[in-house]
């Protein structure tokens, strides 16, 4: 039975890059040699990062204004990484507090300076997304989470700031054209749309680096990855090709325009049976209804279970809702095929 994979991640990916990333873990290129076992100081591997690092640039867009690093860690280690290299003590950083993994990165920014919570849906259970907030000119940057996965909410409009934008975009990178003149930094674990946990992407602008007056640790210091091409230590070679090939699919795809069509296509299809369906409703503000994330309800509880029994018996896997919040959640990431 073919299986149709909804899980919000570790995420589906392409057929074609699970099978040539399989084939590279029995012999790399030809080599003889596995992917995980050959020198990541080779030219082999260097050429893998080369790859990775310029298309992360072409399908951002990024000119040389910008640094691409391929971290560890998980994006959760960058809730304190980004205060501790952008935020003085004496300094503000506001931060929109929109789900869990928003709040949890305003916790760790209080760690290195002062935090204003400029807008928050936590009362409503972050069933929506605050709108017209204001942000202090002075403050040092504006922290947003992207598309938050857990109660299936996305930014559609990203919040006007004049101060540069940080952005978690860990479940919504690269599905969707983007703008990045508001950003000054942008982070995103792989485990959604780009590649196997293991890896988190930080792509950041020169500028917002360099201003802290606190003494960084050598592997806690942005620019002690970006000096190195992200190989100051041995990095995750395997996440990392993965991601290389990933981000191959998607330029062949058509780039990120194409993948937001494709997405929206895919999204558009379910919210549309939800809302049709008396024995379904949404659980978000129409407006702010990710194209990732899907979170619905059965009408009549009880239906739950019976919903899921029927996804099992037709290979439908992932639909539960996560379980601070309960319910159902389809997650389309970008390697989801409209049949399913």
């Amino acid at each position: 039975m073919k299986k149709h994979n909804f899980s919000a991640g570790p995420a589906i990916l392409p057929a074609s890059v699970l099978q040539q990333a399989a084939e590279a873990v029995r012999d790399f290129n030809g080599s003889g040699l596995s992917l995980i076992e050959i020198s990541h100081r080779g030219k082999a591997f260097e050429a893998v990062m080369d790859e990775s690092h310029a298309l992360v640039r072409e399908l951002f867009g990024l000119d040389d204004q910008w640094e691409v690093a391929f971290l560890t860690g998980g994006a959760s280690s960058q809730f304190f990484m980004v205060p501790m290299n952008l935020l003085n003590e004496d300094e503000t950083a506001a931060y929109t507090d929109t789900g869990v993994w928003a709040n949890r990165a305003i916790k760790e920014a209080k760690l290195f300076g002062n935090v204003e919570v400029v807008a928050s849906s936590k009362d409503q259970n972050y069933t929506f997304l605050p709108k017209n907030f204001a942000v202090q000119s002075n403050a040092r940057y504006l922290h947003i989470t992207t598309n938050n996965t857990i109660y299936g909410t996305q930014w559609q409009e990203i919040p006007h700031s004049s101060v540069p934008i940080v952005a978690d975009m860990s479940s919504d990178i690269f599905s969707r054209p983007v703008d990045v003149s508001p950003y000054g930094l942008i982070y995103a674990g792989a485990q959604k749309n780009i590649g196997p946990a293991g890896v988190t992407l930080v792509c950041v602008r020169k500028d917002m680096l360099g201003h802290v007056r606190r003494t960084l640790p050598t592997m806690l210091d942005y620019r002690t990855h970006i000096k190195d091409g992200s190989m100051y230590n041995t990095p995750p070679v395997f996440p990392i090709y993965v991601c290389m090939l990933t981000l191959r699919w998607i330029k062949e795809m058509g780039g990120l325009k194409a993948i937001g069509e494709r997405n929206e296509r895919k999204a558009q299809t379910l919210y549309a049976e939800i809302d049709r369906n008396p024995l379904f409703k949404g659980t978000v503000a129409a407006e702010d209804r990710s194209r990732m994330n899907v979170n619905f309800l059965t009408a009549d509880p009880a239906h739950e279970s019976a919903f899921l029994k029927i996804c099992a018996d037709n290979g439908i896997e992932g639909v539960k809702g996560h379980r601070s919040v309960g319910g159902l959640r389809a997650s389309l990431y970008n390697a989801l095929e409209q049949e399913s």
